[in-house]
Protein backbone atom coordinates (compact mmCIF):
# COMPACT_ATOMS: atom_id res chain seq x y z
CA UNK A 1 0.00 0.00 0.00
CA UNK A 2 1.84 3.34 -1.40
CA UNK A 3 2.30 5.83 1.71
CA UNK A 4 -0.15 8.80 1.76
CA UNK A 5 0.90 11.54 0.02
CA UNK A 6 0.72 15.07 1.90
CA UNK A 7 -0.85 17.68 0.44
CA UNK A 8 1.21 20.84 -1.44
CA UNK A 9 1.78 22.98 0.82
CA UNK A 10 -0.42 26.60 0.40
CA UNK A 11 1.98 29.41 -1.26
CA UNK A 12 3.02 31.74 1.44
CA UNK A 13 1.58 35.17 1.13
CA UNK A 14 4.19 37.91 0.67
CA UNK A 15 4.58 40.29 3.22
CA UNK A 16 6.05 43.48 1.01
CA UNK A 17 5.28 46.52 3.23
CA UNK A 18 6.98 48.80 0.18
CA UNK A 19 5.29 47.03 -2.73
CA UNK A 20 1.75 47.62 -1.21
CA UNK A 21 2.88 51.28 -0.41
CA UNK A 22 3.59 51.63 -4.20
CA UNK A 23 0.91 49.93 -5.21
CA UNK A 24 -1.71 52.18 -3.17
CA UNK A 25 0.41 55.54 -4.63
CA UNK A 26 -0.12 54.12 -7.86
CA UNK A 27 -4.10 53.45 -7.20
CA UNK A 28 -4.50 57.07 -5.63
CA UNK A 29 -2.68 58.89 -8.55
CA UNK A 30 -5.00 56.84 -11.44
CA UNK A 31 -8.55 57.22 -8.71
CA UNK A 32 -7.56 61.19 -7.93
CA UNK A 33 -6.90 61.91 -11.43
CA UNK A 34 -10.12 60.08 -12.69
CA UNK A 35 -12.25 60.78 -9.83
CA UNK A 36 -11.46 64.45 -8.22
CA UNK A 37 -10.30 64.48 -5.32
CA UNK A 38 -14.08 64.81 -3.68
CA UNK A 39 -15.08 61.60 -4.94
CA UNK A 40 -12.55 59.27 -4.77
CA UNK A 41 -12.98 57.14 -1.54
CA UNK A 42 -9.97 54.96 0.01
CA UNK A 43 -12.19 52.00 -0.10
CA UNK A 44 -12.28 52.36 -3.76
CA UNK A 45 -8.50 53.32 -3.59
CA UNK A 46 -7.86 50.37 -1.54
CA UNK A 47 -10.24 47.88 -3.49
CA UNK A 48 -7.80 49.24 -6.96
CA UNK A 49 -4.64 48.56 -5.24
CA UNK A 50 -5.55 44.64 -4.29
CA UNK A 51 -5.54 45.93 -0.30
CA UNK A 52 -7.29 45.96 2.18
CA UNK A 53 -9.04 49.27 3.51
CA UNK A 54 -7.29 49.04 6.84
CA UNK A 55 -4.11 48.93 5.16
CA UNK A 56 -4.32 52.18 3.18
CA UNK A 57 -5.15 53.45 6.65
CA UNK A 58 -2.21 51.74 8.30
CA UNK A 59 0.34 53.18 5.47
CA UNK A 60 -1.07 56.90 5.27
CA UNK A 61 -3.50 57.45 7.96
CA UNK A 62 -6.20 59.66 6.24
CA UNK A 63 -7.32 60.78 2.50
CA UNK A 64 -5.24 64.03 2.56
CA UNK A 65 -1.99 62.30 3.33
CA UNK A 66 -2.56 59.61 1.04
CA UNK A 67 -3.37 62.37 -1.94
CA UNK A 68 -0.09 64.56 -0.93
CA UNK A 69 1.90 60.89 -1.46
CA UNK A 70 0.41 60.41 -4.50
CA UNK A 71 1.39 64.10 -5.80
CA UNK A 72 4.29 63.79 -8.02
CA UNK A 73 5.65 67.02 -7.45
CA UNK A 74 6.00 66.69 -3.64
CA UNK A 75 8.07 63.93 -4.31
CA UNK A 76 10.16 65.15 -6.98
CA UNK A 77 11.21 68.16 -5.99
CA UNK A 78 13.75 67.36 -4.24
CA UNK A 79 15.37 66.20 -7.32
CA UNK A 80 15.76 70.32 -8.32
CA UNK A 81 18.28 70.25 -5.71
CA UNK A 82 20.65 68.02 -7.29
CA UNK A 83 23.31 70.36 -9.46
CA UNK A 84 23.11 69.43 -13.10
CA UNK A 85 24.73 72.33 -14.86
CA UNK A 86 21.13 73.51 -16.19
CA UNK A 87 19.25 76.62 -14.61
CA UNK A 88 17.15 75.84 -11.83
CA UNK A 89 14.20 77.47 -14.28
CA UNK A 90 14.62 75.12 -16.86
CA UNK A 91 15.04 72.24 -14.47
CA UNK A 92 11.38 73.56 -12.79
CA UNK A 93 10.10 73.64 -16.09
CA UNK A 94 11.28 70.59 -17.86
CA UNK A 95 10.08 68.12 -14.77
CA UNK A 96 6.63 70.55 -14.79
CA UNK A 97 5.77 69.42 -18.41
CA UNK A 98 7.09 65.61 -18.26
CA UNK A 99 4.82 65.01 -15.65
CA UNK A 100 2.06 66.86 -16.74
CA UNK A 101 2.31 65.44 -20.43
CA UNK A 102 2.53 61.71 -19.49
CA UNK A 103 0.86 59.79 -21.61
CA UNK A 104 -1.17 57.88 -18.56
CA UNK A 105 -2.14 61.60 -17.32
CA UNK A 106 -2.14 60.45 -13.69
CA UNK A 107 -0.48 63.64 -11.91
CA UNK A 108 -2.64 64.15 -9.23
CA UNK A 109 -1.58 67.98 -9.24
CA UNK A 110 -4.30 68.36 -11.89
CA UNK A 111 -7.06 66.59 -10.04
CA UNK A 112 -6.22 69.08 -7.30
CA UNK A 113 -6.79 72.16 -9.75
CA UNK A 114 -10.14 70.70 -10.82
CA UNK A 115 -11.31 70.04 -7.12
CA UNK A 116 -10.79 73.88 -6.02
CA UNK A 117 -14.19 73.90 -7.97
CA UNK A 118 -16.12 71.27 -5.70
CA UNK A 119 -14.86 71.78 -2.93
CA UNK A 120 -12.74 75.21 -2.27
CA UNK A 121 -12.15 74.58 1.56
CA UNK A 122 -10.66 71.16 0.55
CA UNK A 123 -9.25 72.51 -2.55
CA UNK A 124 -7.24 75.38 0.01
CA UNK A 125 -6.05 72.99 2.50
CA UNK A 126 -4.11 70.45 -0.15
CA UNK A 127 -2.68 73.44 -1.81
CA UNK A 128 -1.38 74.97 1.63
CA UNK A 129 -0.33 71.76 2.66
CA UNK A 130 1.54 71.12 -0.96
CA UNK A 131 3.55 74.11 -0.24
CA UNK A 132 4.03 73.07 3.37
CA UNK A 133 6.04 70.17 1.68
CA UNK A 134 8.22 71.85 -1.02
CA UNK A 135 8.99 75.07 1.23
CA UNK A 136 12.34 73.56 2.58
CA UNK A 137 13.50 72.40 -1.14
CA UNK A 138 12.85 75.79 -2.34
CA UNK A 139 14.25 77.68 0.80
CA UNK A 140 17.78 75.86 0.01
CA UNK A 141 17.42 76.62 -3.56
CA UNK A 142 16.32 80.27 -3.24
CA UNK A 143 16.57 81.86 0.09
CA UNK A 144 13.94 83.04 3.17
CA UNK A 145 12.93 86.29 1.53
CA UNK A 146 12.24 84.40 -2.19
CA UNK A 147 10.29 81.67 -0.32
CA UNK A 148 8.18 84.22 1.18
CA UNK A 149 7.89 86.62 -1.56
CA UNK A 150 8.32 85.07 -4.99
CA UNK A 151 7.34 81.48 -4.95
CA UNK A 152 3.66 82.04 -3.81
CA UNK A 153 3.64 83.77 -7.56
CA UNK A 154 5.76 80.80 -9.05
CA UNK A 155 2.72 77.98 -7.23
CA UNK A 156 0.36 80.96 -8.75
CA UNK A 157 2.26 80.84 -12.12
CA UNK A 158 2.01 76.77 -11.80
CA UNK A 159 -1.84 76.82 -10.99
CA UNK A 160 -2.96 79.30 -13.85
CA UNK A 161 -1.05 76.82 -16.63
CA UNK A 162 -2.35 73.86 -15.07
CA UNK A 163 -5.79 75.17 -15.90
CA UNK A 164 -5.91 76.37 -18.98
CA UNK A 165 -3.44 73.37 -20.47
CA UNK A 166 -4.79 70.41 -18.61
CA UNK A 167 -7.89 71.32 -17.02
CA UNK A 168 -10.14 73.57 -20.03
CA UNK A 169 -7.60 73.05 -22.82
CA UNK A 170 -8.60 76.13 -24.18
CA UNK A 171 -6.35 79.08 -25.07
CA UNK A 172 -2.76 79.91 -26.27
CA UNK A 173 -1.09 77.64 -23.94
CA UNK A 174 -3.12 74.51 -24.41
CA UNK A 175 -2.74 74.63 -28.41
CA UNK A 176 1.30 74.84 -27.78
CA UNK A 177 3.58 71.66 -28.87
CA UNK A 178 5.35 70.67 -25.76
CA UNK A 179 8.73 71.75 -27.11
CA UNK A 180 7.64 75.28 -27.35
CA UNK A 181 5.44 75.41 -23.97
CA UNK A 182 8.15 74.30 -22.07
CA UNK A 183 10.35 76.93 -23.30
CA UNK A 184 8.00 79.40 -23.05
CA UNK A 185 7.49 78.09 -19.58
CA UNK A 186 11.19 78.17 -18.59
CA UNK A 187 11.31 81.89 -19.77
CA UNK A 188 8.54 82.92 -17.51
CA UNK A 189 9.98 80.94 -14.51
CA UNK A 190 13.25 82.28 -15.15
CA UNK A 191 11.88 85.82 -15.45
CA UNK A 192 10.44 85.88 -12.14
CA UNK A 193 13.57 83.80 -10.44
CA UNK A 194 15.68 86.51 -12.05
CA UNK A 195 13.65 89.49 -10.61
CA UNK A 196 14.31 87.31 -7.08
CA UNK A 197 17.94 88.03 -7.15
CA UNK A 198 17.39 91.18 -8.19
CA UNK A 199 15.47 91.72 -5.13
CA UNK A 200 17.54 89.86 -2.54
CA UNK A 201 20.60 92.02 -3.64
CA UNK A 202 18.95 95.05 -3.17
CA UNK A 203 17.47 94.34 -0.16
CA UNK A 204 21.12 93.32 1.59
CA UNK A 205 23.12 96.02 3.70
CA UNK A 206 24.83 98.91 2.30
CA UNK A 207 22.70 98.64 -1.29
CA UNK A 208 20.87 101.38 -2.50
CA UNK A 209 17.79 100.07 -1.11
CA UNK A 210 18.59 99.66 2.47
CA UNK A 211 18.96 103.81 2.78
CA UNK A 212 15.69 104.20 1.19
Amino acid sequence: MPAAQNPPARPRRVRDPELHRRAIVDAAARTFTERGYNRATLRDIAQRAGVTHGLVLRHFGSKQNLFLAAVPGTRSIEDLTEESGEPLAARIAREFVRRLEHPDGTDTFVALVRSAADDELAAAELYVAMQERTDATYRSLLGEHALEHRVPFLAALLVGVTFSRYVIRAGALAQMSAEHFTEDLTASIHALLLETQTTEHAALPGSRSDHR
